[in-house]
């Protein structure tokens, strides 16, 4: 019934609100048809939230459900789901929302199909096709990209006129393929195959515009995600548009998110290279010449030292050492020398002193008989002998006349009388 109410008794809000839920509570369980949009599954909490959209018009409203109800589905409930839900209508007063509190969950049409791509999503994931450690990185600049795609497409003129754009030298080779419908797959895994057997071939791109889950099946086919598993050449996965997640993004080496995507991944930006050539080469000429000024400021300070500036300095003094050196060996050796002279004067001396030489220039003679035996006594000498004078400065020839031997000797004797018969010799 209607609450009586007016502009001077009006109700509060709780009871507006309570009699809301209990209207509500009053509508018995109901059967929804609808996709589902999103799934929150908080940790500790033992219902799950979801949001249920209506496929045509845009109206959505949430769904709630127990966890262990979520968990038992098989197989599992994902985004994008078709379902058809038993729920019923609960009116949430505190906040003021409504929400359909649902009692059982059956996946049909689309949901079906969504449902065994995630059955088959879960089997190839087991297998490790999906592991990142697989994945190989793209080369920086590759000399040729493969590209499969459908003749004529949109997708074929973004991959070729962006990555041209970015780098104009770019070379494809370019294999058409069905890409929607039964024969897509088997097409373009014949494609894939033929790209990755040519060797000039370094990366392939798989390109498709968006579409409908049902258009892009082909590229979650069990075949065409092993057939890219094994492939030896880095494959792009270009399928759709961002939301849209087939198989093939799982399995490929690198996912775009679009064609236009897939191109500036495959080649770089030549003008952002060359921005970036020009850094570094600036980079390196200011790390040149900090090397270069650092350099010539060590070189500045060891020219700056006393030894470098004036080298001769150290030598004048080593040369003034040595000239002091020099003077004082000789002065020494002079020394040596004087008193070495001095020597061999006194003792040259003492010699001529003692020498018989000296004795005849004092005025003696020495008397040889004619046998040249020195006359030392009168004894055995007789008038007219030849005898031999012996002064200092020759000999002289002379004749005995008398010879006789004194009792004493005479401390002054006369000199003896001699006849001269020859000169000195």
């Amino acid at each position: 019934m209607a609450l009586d109410t007016s502009p001077q008794s009006p109700a509060p809000v709780r009871q507006i609100a309570n009699a809301i839920s209990g209207w509500v509570d009053r509508l018995g369980a109901v059967w929804v048809e609808g996709q589902v949009a999103q799934v929150s599954r908080r940790p500790g909490v033992g219902t799950v939230f979801l949001t249920l959209r209506d496929s045509v018009a845009d109206i959505s409203v949430p769904v709630t459900c127990s966890r262990v109800m979520y968990d038992g589905l098989n197989p599992p409930l994902v985004e994008g789901a078709s379902v058809v839900i038993h729920a019923k209508p609960s009116y949430y007063a505190t906040r003021g929302t409504m929400s359909l509190y649902a009692r059982e969950i059956r996946m049909v049409g689309l949901g079906e199909l969504l449902a065994r791509l995630e059955q088959r999503r879960q089997l190839l994931a087991a297998e490790g096709l999906f592991d990142q450690a697989r994945k190989r990185r793209l080369p920086f600049l590759p000399g040729k990209v493969g590209l499969i795609t459908a003749p004529n497409s949109a997708a074929e003129r973004d991959v070729l006129d962006n990555a041209r754009r970015r780098w104009p030298a770019v070379a494809f080779e370019v294999r058409h393929a069905t890409m929607q419908g039964t024969r897509s797959a088997a097409e373009v895994m014949e494609a894939l195959d033929r790209l990755d057997r040519d060797p000039s071939v370094d990366v392939i791109v798989i390109a498709r515009g968006g579409g409908a889950v049902e258009d892009l099946l082909p590229f979650s086919d069990e075949g065409l995600i092993r057939a890219v598993s094994k492939a030896r050449t880095p494959v792009v996965s270009a399928i759709g548009h961002e939301p849209d997640t087939p198989l093939l993004d799982l399995v490929a080496d690198v996912r775009a998110s679009t064609p236009t995507d897939a191109a500036k991944l495959v080649v770089p930006d030549v003008h952002q290279e060359l921005a970036g050539i020009g850094q570094a080469r600036l980079r390196m000429r200011q790390s040149v010449a900090a090397r270069i000024h650092q350099e010539q400021s060590r070189l500045d300070q060891l020219r700056s030292r006393p030894s470098m500036a004036d080298p001769r300095s150290l030598l004048d003094a080593r040369d003034d050492e040595l000239t002091a050196l020099r003077e004082r060996a000789r002065r020494t050796l002079r020394h040596a020398l004087d008193r070495a002279a001095d020597d061999i004067g006194h003792h040259r001396a003492r010699a001529r002193a003692l020498s018989p030489l000296a004795t005849l220039q004092r005025g003696y003679a020495v008397l040889q008989d004619a046998d040249g035996h020195v006359v030392t006594s009168v004894d055995g000498l007789a008038a007219k002998q030849k005898i031999s004078v012996r002064v200092a400065d020759g000999r002289i020839a002379a004749t005995i006349t008398t010879a006789a031997a004194t009792a004493t000797p005479d401390p002054d004797p006369a000199p003896p009388t001699v006849h001269e018969e020859d000169e000195p010799a």
